[in-house]
């Protein structure tokens, strides 16, 4: 299918740093690829990506500090400070240039003060369309970013678990409040990267009456593939690979993939760690690379490994399975969020019982016990997320609007 040629304008807070930034990026290189004029507008740049960064840094820093301070009164303590965004301060980014001649404006993660739930009103008031990829749920909550069990989005929220004084007319229920009223506009168009996000939106009173899909995000197939790595490590070993950004963070479950680990075999298997090093004690021999940044290095490591393990608590559609499956590694990741839509049981990976170590690890020995399982997960890779797939994918729905 053939589409006329736009100008679309990708907004996300970083261009590296985080799923969404990296995910932003790969879309602008997938829709420039498809033959369209694509811009990417950043509060934060760390590398030397195509993004451009807008806004004043200082100014920026201000209004991140001004949103964590105003916040600190109302967190219920330290443990849950970035899980809570208020959305209240941002700039207006309406009149810049870039969105003035922008046919299609596509938003993605912008929080920490980027763009305000006002500043996201005023560009749904522009007379062109407003595209929104959710990364996690704050869009349509009273400013948690995953709600767990709690289901008052779905309602009204209030009597928020986050808050250090819960009510009926706490600070969650105004900034539903106010997100319903702000985020009405018939112009704004929702994306999701998995179908479990897509159905808890739908879900949401705030935009169940929106048009809702859901695209997943794009990856180069072509560089995230099999080749020989120059790793250092022992051909006579299994390796299991865990990546987070922090290592230690809850969320990522680390501590439920060391208990996993107590029942394998410690003279077959070792483990690899991106993301931190490690100072406590492990049941196996480790390697740790800390953070890594170079896509390069990222892509041997995910081919050196026997099966990549993502033991996260809560996930939406994790670049880092994408990357490992494009990479020929089988999957394991428990039975959350968009885990089960990535990851085939038993044909491309394992998908385990939600937090139960044990049958983590029983995940991790199918893999290493079933080699086609990384053909496997190669192929899925390449069909569902490969750039041109997914470009046409957001194309399709652009000309919808």
């Amino acid at each position: 299918m053939s589409f006329k040629k736009l100008h679309i304008v990708l907004l996300s807070y970083h261009d590296s740093n985080g799923g969404a930034g990296i995910a932003a990026g790969r879309l602008k290189v997938a829709l420039e690829n498809a033959g369209h004029q694509v811009d990417y507008l950043v509060r934060e740049k760390t590398t030397d990506s195509k993004a451009t960064k807008w806004g004043n840094r200082i100014v920026s820093w201000l209004k991140f500090i001004a949103e964590r301070l105003f916040f600190l009164g109302f967190e219920k303590d330290k443990s849950i400070r970035f899980l809570f965004n208020p959305g209240i301060f941002g700039s207006d980014i309406s009149k810049h240039p870039l969105i003035q001649q922008a046919d299609i404006v596509h938003l993605h993660w912008v929080n920490f003060g980027f763009l305000s739930i006002d500043d996201i009103t005023s560009l749904t008031r522009l007379n062109k369309p407003v595209f929104w990829t959710l990364h996690d749920m704050w869009a349509f909550t009273g400013g948690c970013h995953h709600s767990g069990s709690c289901d008052h989005f779905q309602q009204n929220c209030g009597n928020c678990k986050f808050l250090k004084h819960p009510g009926s007319k706490d600070l969650s229920n105004r900034l539903w409040k106010h997100k319903k009223t702000g985020f009405a506009a018939k112009n704004l168009h929702i994306i999701t990267c998995s179908d479990w996000l897509g159905n808890r939106a739908r879900q949401s009173s705030i935009l169940g009456d929106h048009d809702i899909k859901t695209i997943p995000n794009a990856i180069d197939t072509d560089f995230f593939a099999p080749r020989t790595t120059h790793l250092n490590l022992d051909s006579n070993k299994k390796y299991v690979l865990f990546v987070a950004m922090r290592v230690n963070a809850p969320a990522k479950g680390f501590h439920l993939l060391k208990e996993a680990l107590q029942f394998l075999d410690p003279n077959t298997t070792e483990l690899l760690i991106v993301g931190g090093e490690m100072t406590e004690e492990l049941p196996l021999k480790s390697h740790s690379f800390g953070q890594v940044t170079d896509p390069s290095k990222m892509r041997d490591i995910y081919v050196a490994a026997d099966v990549f393990v993502t033991p996260s608590l809560e996930e939406n559609l994790p670049n880092t399975i994408m990357e490992a499956m494009a990479c020929g590694t089988a999957c394991v990741g428990f039975k959350v969020g968009g885990i089960p839509e990535m990851i085939e049981h038993q044909k491309t990976g394992y998908v385990a019982k939600a937090f139960d170590p044990a049958d983590l690890a029983d995940g991790i020995k199918w893999c290493l016990s079933n080699e086609k399982a990384g053909i496997k997960s190669r192929e899925r890779a390449v069909h569902l997320y490969d750039q041109s797939t997914v470009a046409q994918q957001h194309l399709s729905y652009y000309a919808q609007a």
